[in-house]
């Protein structure tokens, strides 16, 4: 398994641009900076910080002091604004005691800090004058409101003022605490002038990185942004923001609201706050390629020291693939002269998905890639402890169809596979013939994409040839292992089974399928059905006998199997058929539509003759 969270271990050659973010920072020596790391969901950004941190610390001598923000996990419990500062504050603080520089000032700092959390008393105030429902001291005033609508809740409703005004009273206190001034203007500034003077007095640039900013609420994001304003563009600070820029894009506009604002206006919003934006580059087919190799090298019994090693020398290449250079099983192989035979099952697992890795819908995500790699563990693992075989190989190839080839595909494939007495999913077989030749795959089935179906069958290893049974097994989270013999009776499930067995002609059957109800019949043809629709040559073949039995059974439901017959492609006719055919009379018309038809093959076309001139004379 490989965990969801961000780390500081390269597998995406990030730190090239993590390095330049940090001299980026070193260079300014002082003057204030923000950066904007985005990219979607799950594309690294939180281990690009990550990465970014460590290249200052090797490089900063100690002369840095990083605060790292997470808004979301204060969403709902706190008001981000106050949080950001109380964040910084206390970190300032706590770096002051130990390096005994500026304590003074960074403790003052602190206590300015709780003059902010008054705007969330006065928010409810406000609250409470649109309607909205308020909460803590705002509630008690609004509830004390309602009791004086009461005559008579007068007297008691009197007597809870006093105490209430009490709690208003101290709250005010500690929440200002010593310093009280005369307007929020003045406050603000006074705060940021402290807030320089500690940061000088202490000799240190603050680094501040906000991460999973495009995970919060609208009002949130704004709200955490606002904060940042509040000490951007102040002299030994620096700011690092990961998010998803659309997602802010879209936060800032809802957050005006009615005013309607333009694209361009957002822009501006955006612009003024970040500096420098940084993307987090996409990944390309080798990248993807890299990337899996790496994680499974990390999982596997190489010592740590030949992992780093590895890992450096993959990231070189990826770094020169510019100049033609490859990342693949040849070259990882090459880096590992004996490689584990399970290390070297996953390293080909991983080159043969690569491609579609780094296509749609995963496009190249590595959360996404690490949550497909943790499913195939986990599946896996639901293998061993059942004692189930399986081919990781295999798994993989299937994990990828269900993933990417759409949910009637998929449901088709796992229905063929249950269907089957032996769970091969024989119609791919055709398919599989045409994807491996590069002929178009010519009719297309329900729900196929031509252009992933095309790659994926041509990935090895073929799957119409396989009991796949194992693989649906343990694949059932997500669709369930449902039989035609799992909706049948004992009765009708062991006389499928035996239908299903048959070699010849077997009368005794015919009367235990006579007692079967029509629904039971219905699903037992449906199912010897699909089994038929997999041969490939019509003589002496053992469904044949099951079909005829059971049409013997029960004649009234025989048309399904009549019309089955009638549609049989003439190519795939023999000789050997007719003899057996013959006996039957319902198969008379649909024996003589063959004899006349053009494609039928002449050696069947001279049986049938023969016999109609044995039935004349």
């Amino acid at each position: 398994m490989w965990s969801d969270s961000e780390t500081n271990r390269d597998f995406l050659n990030f730190h090239i641009v993590a390095d330049t973010a940090a001299e980026m920072i070193l260079q300014s020596s002082g003057r204030p900076l923000s950066l904007g790391i985005s990219g979607s969901w799950g594309v690294g950004k939180s281990s690009m910080i990550m990465l970014v941190q460590d290249s200052l610390k090797a490089r900063g001598n100690g002369k840095f002091l990083f605060v790292d923000f997470n808004a979301w996990l204060y969403q709902g419990y706190d008001d981000a604004r106050a949080a950001l500062i109380d964040v910084i504050a206390r970190q300032l603080v706590a770096h002051a005691e130990v390096d005994k520089k500026g304590l003074d000032k960074a403790k003052d700092l602190l206590k300015r800090v709780d003059w902010f959390r008054v705007t969330k008393l006065a928010a409810s105030g406000i609250a409470m004058a649109y309607g909205v429902p308020p909460v803590g001291l705002a509630g008690e005033i609004l509830d004390f409101a309602n009791k004086l609508k009461s005559e008579a809740d007068r007297g008691k409703a009197a007597g809870e003022a006093f105490d209430i005004g009490e709690k208003i009273m101290e709250a005010s206190k500690s929440l200002i605490k010593e310093k009280q001034v005369d307007s929020p203007p003045k406050e603000i500034q006074e705060l940021r002038d402290h807030f320089t003077a500690t940061l000088k007095e202490m000799g240190v640039t603050l680094v501040v990185f906000v991460d999973d900013l495009d995970r919060c609420l609208p009002a949130t994001a704004i709200s955490t942004l606002e904060a940042i304003r509040l000490f951007l563009f102040l002299d030994n600070t620096a700011f690092v923001i990961a998010a998803d820029d659309k997602m802010i894009r879209q936060s800032v506009s809802m957050h005006f609201g009615d005013l309607r604002i333009d694209e361009e206006h957002v822009t501006n919003y955006f612009d003024k706050l970040i500096q420098v934006p940084i993307r987090v580059p996409p990944l390309s087919t080798q990248d993807v390629r890299a990337y899996m190799m790496l994680l499974y090298i990390e999982n596997s019994g190489l010592d740590q020291s030949a992992k780093d090693k590895l890992r450096d020398n993959i990231c070189k290449q990826l770094s020169e693939t510019w100049q033609g250079k490859r990342v693949d099983l040849g070259f990882v192989k090459g880096l590992i002269p004996a490689c584990p035979p399970d290390l070297l099952a996953q390293l080909e697992t991983a080159d043969s998905l690569a491609p579609f890795m780094a296509s749609a819908p995963i496009k190249g995500n590595p959360r996404l890639i690490k949550r497909f790699l943790n499913t195939l563990s986990i599946r896996l693992s639901i293998a061993r402890i059942q004692r189930v075989e399986i081919d990781e190989a295999v798994l993989a190839k299937m994990l990828l169809f269900e993933r990417c080839g759409g949910d009637i595909a998929y449901s088709e494939l796992i229905t063929a596979i249950n269907e089957d007495h032996a769970g091969k999913p024989g119609y791919l077989k055709t398919y599989e013939e045409l994807a491996t030749s590069g002929k178009p795959l010519k009719p297309l089935p329900n729900g196929w994409n031509e252009d992933f179906m095309a790659k994926w069958l041509a990935i090895p290893p073929v799957l119409s040839n396989r009991d796949m049974r194992p693989v649906a097994h343990v694949s059932r989270e997500h669709l369930p292992t449902i039989t035609t013999a799992d909706q049948l009776s004992s009765e009708g499930a062991n006389l499928l089974a035996g239908l299903l067995a048959m070699t010849r002609r077997t009368p005794s059957i015919r009367k235990d399928l006579s007692e079967l109800g029509s629904r039971e019949i219905d699903l037992i043809i449906k199912r010897l059905i699909k089994e038929a629709n997999t041969v490939l040559a019509w003589g002496n073949t053992p469904i044949l006998y099951a079909l005829i039995e059971v049409i013997g059974a029960h004649p009234e439901q025989s048309e399904q199997i009549v019309k089955f017959f009638e549609n049989i492609p003439k190519t795939r006719l023999t000789a050997a058929l007719i003899p057996i055919l013959k006996l039957e009379s319902w198969a008379t018309p649909i024996i003589k539509e063959w004899g006349e038809a053009a494609e039928t093959p002449a050696e069947v076309k001279r049986v049938i003759i023969g016999r109609d001139k044995k039935e004349h004379k």
